[in-house]
C-alpha cells in the first residue's frame, strides 16, 4: 500500500499551469527518485507537497488522508518533512538553534524534543562537534546535515528532499547518500530530486521522469538507468557501470 499517492495534480503560477495532472506513487520503506531537465516542474510538485504552493486540482493522499489545500504547518504534523533545494537554515543561529526550530510542534514537550535532538547527533556525529556553531559558518555539507536533522526532528512518515548534493563534494555526497539509503532501511519513505540522476538511480527503489509537468516514464529505478532516452538525458548517453 502506498503512503503517498498523488493523482492528477494540478499546479501553476498565475496562467502558466506548470504540472498538468501528474500522478506518482511513494510506498513506504522505498526511495522514490523523481528526474527531470531545469524547469519540468520537479521543485513545484515538491512544494504542492508540503503546502508551499496552492493545488489547482488532484488529491495528494498520505495514507488515507487528502492534503491537497492544507497549510503547511499541518502537512508537517501529519507526517510531511521537506528538505528545501540550498537548504534555508536560519544562517545566524547555532546547530542546536535550528534543530530545535524543526521541533516547534512539539516545542512543549522538553524532554521528548532533547531526546529527539539527541537522536540527531548519535545519526550525524558531526553536529555534535558543532552545535554550538552558527550554521552560516559551515561547511555545505554539515549545512546539509543540519537541515536533513532538522527535517527528521518530528520523525515524519515521508521524508522530501530537493537536491540534498547541490554544491556539495564527491565524498560529502556519497556520505549524505548513505545516510539516505539508511534511513529507508530503517523504514522511511523519501522522495528524491536530485540532479546527481546516476547515483540517485543507484540507490533508488523506483523512479519517474518528468517533463513539461507530465510523467513521461516509470518503472524500477535499475530498469530506466538502462532505458536510452533516460541515459541520453540523464546518464551522459552510456549507463551506469
Amino acid at each position: 500500500m502506498s503512503l503517498l499517492t498523488v493523482e492528477g495534480l494540478r499546479v501553476g503560477y498565475g496562467k502558466v499551469e506548470v504540472l498538468h495532472g501528474t500522478n506518482f506513487r511513494v510506498a513506504a520503506g522505498e526511495i522514490v527518485a523523481l528526474l527531470g531537465s531545469n524547469g519540468a516542474g520537479k521543485t513545484t510538485t515538491l512544494r504542492a507537497l508540503s503546502g508551499l504552493e496552492p493545488v489547482r486540482g488532484g488529491s495528494i493522499m498520505l495514507g488515507d488522508q487528502n492534503i491537497a489545500g492544507l497549510p503547511a504547518h499541518k502537512i508537517a504534523a501529519l507526517g510531511l518533512a521537506h528538505v528545501p533545494e540550498r537548504r534555508r537554515l536560519f544562517a545566524p543561529l547555532s546547530v542546536e538553534e535550528n534543530l530545535r526550530l524543526g521541533g516547534y510542534l512539539i516545542r512543549g514537550q522538553h524532554a521528548e524534543l532533547k531526546r529527539r535532538i539527541e537522536a540527531m547527533y548519535a545519526l550525524f556525529p558531526r553536529l555534535l562537534e558543532r552545535r554550538q556553531q552558527l550554521a552560516g559558518t559551515l561547511s555545505g555539507g554539515e549545512q546539509q546535515m543540519v537541515a536533513i536533522a532538522r527535517a527528521l526532528i518530528l520523525e515524519p512518515r515521508l521524508l522530501v528532499l530537493d537536491e540534498p548534493s547541490m554544491g556539495l563534494a564527491p565524498l560529502v555526497v556519497r556520505a549524505i547518500f548513505t545516510i539516505i539509503q539508511r534511513l529507508r532501511d530503517q523504514g522511511m519513505a523519501i522522495l528524491l530530486v536530485e540532479q546527481n540522476a546516476r547515483q540517485t538511480l543507484k540507490i533508488a527503489d523506483r523512479a519517474y521522469v518528468l517533463e513539461s509537468g507530465s510523467i513521461l516514464l516509470e518503472g524500477p529505478a535499475a530498469d530506466l538507468a538502462q532505458d536510452p532516452r533516460v541515459q541520453s538525458a540523464y546518464l551522459g548517453g552510456a549507463a551506469a557501470a
